[in-house]
């Protein structure tokens, strides 16, 4: 399998080694935007760290390593979104994001 990795956010994969196979996910990082929810929509913003050279840092994990999926709503800003605009590629073309801590019943117990 031929990952680009500048373009895709999000890969489920398998790595095998030593006669094991390990689950894997690619992860994009963000950060919080501030000290406190947003007061409009109470939900945290948070906003992808960036490398020295201003790619989305992002990292191969074992899927043990994830809590729970974070669903997150693009921060639209004043302008339109464009009338063919994708949202498979809502993550590269959004700067910042909320955290929808009402997706389900159990998101608010880890919202930070």
């Amino acid at each position: 399998m031929r990952i680009d990795w500048n373009r895709r956010w999000t890969a489920f994969l398998s790595i095998a080694a030593g006669g094991s196979t390990y689950p894997c996910a690619l992860v994009t990082w963000f950060s919080p935007i501030g000290d406190a929810p947003c007061p409009d929509v109470g939900m945290w913003m948070v906003e992808p760290d960036l490398d020295r050279e201003g790619k989305r840092e992002m990292s191969l994990i074992h899927l043990d390593a994830i809590l729970r999926a974070a669903h997150l709503i693009p921060i639209y800003g004043d302008h339109l979104v464009p009338r063919h605009f994708k949202h498979t590629r809502s993550l590269e073309l959004f700067a910042a994001f909320y955290i929808n801590k009402y997706a389900d019943h159990h998101s608010h117990e880890i919202a930070f």
